[in-house]
């Protein structure tokens, strides 16, 4: 080993420092409160309406802000202290399920009100994510960005889909009001964590712009980087299929008329299984990317993908589609450590946040379509169909791999 390699070596496993790791502790609260809250949501959902287009009009409705709130989402992230945006954001996600328990006490509870609720967190929680990647090259070095971003994942998914949806389901099954109770209380927490941070973090500005000055700088930008532009697009497609299959996997998962004939709380460990993967990728993604390259450890992802959403077209075993779900979500996090600490590599700090919207506005705005596509097609072509269609849809994403060469993704990262 070259004396510069061991000092590269020897830099990126220093310590992450304590402000990273109040941020992390923020992440894991906010995350594990998500998890309830997802849970939570379509398991009263589905004591109101058994149709599949209403209860995928769920997801519609939480992920519809990342297509129409993303880009100035990211243009507030760039002019606002990014830490303080996600504290505002965050109490707000606290008191909608409290007006939620409310109107549900009061008998003014429906389908509708849900729409509403999921709605509005849709819009913090786009104000709170984009911040959040954003602030995290102020926090670490660069050469350190992987394994922040791998800590954050492990802590993030095993609070989200691990902890959470078990919790979801075990407290909805005692009663409406601890399931929605609960996620206020752990948002607020999430508020106290960030509170402990110090510093300011809002980027330097040297001239006064419009917001869609910014926005369309961001948006340029992102153009700009065939690599990123790339990722974008092949993480929009994902999302998309991902998105359909499980806006409805409730109904192929739950109740006695399903095909799988779970319990709300089988339901939560269930989606654990993934979760437990994500967890493990999510400390073997920094060595991964190192042995196989970042190029095949993409091309590996989306097989895990396939894998991921269109198993359930193939069995209803839970203890087939258990172990299979572990996989696919070991190898969906390898993706997000890659592809997103690239991103934080290339784009500069004053565009982070709107680089950040812009690539989301097309990998996460497909979401929204993707729940209603999902929901349409269950209730034309029958679950099992559409989960097919969605994993042929996810393995085609194959066809892109020739642009995202190591020389492409090593050339790109050294631009910046």
């Amino acid at each position: 080993m070259t004396s510069s390699a061991a000092q590269v070596k020897e830099q990126s496993g220093a310590p992450l420092g304590a402000s990273y790791w109040k941020l992390w502790t923020s992440s894991g609260l906010s995350n594990l409160a998500d998890g309830v809250f997802k849970i939570a949501l379509p398991l009263l959902a589905i004591q109101f309406t058994q149709s599949p287009t209403l209860i995928a009009g769920l997801s519609v409705a939480a992920t519809l802000p990342w297509l129409l709130f993303a880009l100035t989402a990211g243009a507030l992230a760039d002019r606002l202290d990014r830490r303080k945006l996600m504290m505002w954001a965050n109490l707000g996600r606290a008191v909608l399920p409290a007006l939620l328990v409310a109107g549900i006490l009061l008998d003014l509870g429906s389908i509708w009100a849900l729409y509403v609720v999921a709605l509005m967190v849709g819009v913090a929680e786009t104000l709170y994510d984009t911040s959040a990647q954003s602030i995290l090259p102020q926090l670490v070095r660069r050469d350190q960005l992987s394994r922040a971003n791998g800590r954050l994942y492990a802590v993030e998914l095993t609070a989200n889909q691990f902890v959470g949806p078990p919790l979801g389901g075990l407290l909805v099954a005692i009663g409406v009001v601890a399931g929605f109770a609960a996620p206020a209380a752990l948002w607020l927490a999430a508020v106290g964590a960030l509170f402990l941070v110090p510093g300011a973090f809002r980027t330097e500005r040297e001239v006064k712009t419009t917001l869609r000055f910014d926005i369309g700088e961001g948006l340029r930008f992102l153009w700009n980087q065939k690599i990123l532009r790339t990722l974008a697009v092949m993480t929009g497609v994902f999302n998309f299929a991902s998105n359909a299959a499980f806006a409805v996997f409730v109904l192929f998962a739950v109740g006695p008329a399903s095909a799988m004939k779970l319990s709300e709380v089988g339901f939560g460990v269930l989606l654990t299984t993934s979760a437990l993967g994500a967890f493990a990728g999510s400390f073997l993604a920094e060595r991964v990317e190192a042995r196989l390259d970042r190029s095949r450890s993409l091309a590996l992802t989306i097989l895990g993908g396939a894998l991921f959403v269109g198993a359930p077209a193939l069995t209803n075993n839970p203890y087939i589609l258990g172990p299979l779900f572990f996989v696919g979500g070991a190898l969906i996090v390898l993706w997000n450590v890659i592809t997103v600490s690239l991103r934080q590599r290339i784009a500069p700090n004053r565009l982070l946040g709107r680089v950040n919207s812009a690539y989301r506005l097309l990998a996460w705005g497909t979401m929204p379509l993707g729940a209603a596509a999902g929901g349409l097609l269950a209730q034309w072509l029958g679950l099992q169909v559409m989960f097919g269609i969605m994993g042929v849809l996810t393995l085609a994403l194959l066809g892109l791999m020739p642009i995202l060469t190591d020389r492409a993704i090593a050339a790109a990262d050294v631009e910046s």
